[in-house]
């Protein structure tokens, strides 16, 4: 719906909107997620969020300076979000390369897990089998969170450590 008139928006002037968006700030969306990234495909699917996200929310800004200060704004929030994401996608690698061992019942990974020193077996067991992020465990545990990424790095090692070893075993 256009604003002033109360009509619903054309696809043409959609498009046309969207087109000029990437000409005016295209290089400078892309090269800003980029800087976050270090992922040229990530960088490309941040610039076509933040163009979907100016679309949807049809902003009102009255100059183009302020138009690209908010389009800047919105990739940057978006690449810090991918970058958490990645995050969480590389602390489940412990999770990946247990499932490429192409064992069907996973118990002898829990049998592992209670071979482990107290403050690292909770800790495991609180994020990967309770789901909980390290700042809910902190807060569970009365720890602060960068012992909590800490005793969890750890653990994850020392798993790793007591799988390898045990091989076939458990």
């Amino acid at each position: 719906m256009d604003r002033d008139s109360g009509y619903p928006v054309s696809r043409e002037d959609i498009n046309a909107q969207a087109a000029r968006l990437m000409t005016d700030y295209g290089d400078s969306i892309l090269r800003l997620a980029y800087s976050y990234l270090h992922n040229m495909s990530d960088a490309e699917d941040i610039l076509q969020e933040s163009l979907i996200q100016f679309l949807k929310t049809q902003p009102e800004l009255t100059d183009p300076v302020k138009e690209k200060a908010w389009m800047l704004r919105v990739a940057g929030n978006l690449s810090k979000n991918r970058i958490k994401y990645n995050k969480l996608r590389l602390t489940d690698e412990l999770q990946e390369s247990l499932a490429s061992d192409q064992r069907d019942d996973l118990s002898y990974v829990w049998e592992a897990v209670k071979q482990l020193p107290d403050k690292y077996r909770e800790v495991v067991h609180l994020f990967y089998y309770e789901g909980y992020a390290t700042k809910e465990i902190a807060d569970i545990l009365g720890r602060n969170e960068s012992t909590v990424r800490s005793d969890l790095k750890r653990g994850r090692e020392r798993l790793r450590q007591i799988l390898e070893e045990g091989g076939n075993q458990l």
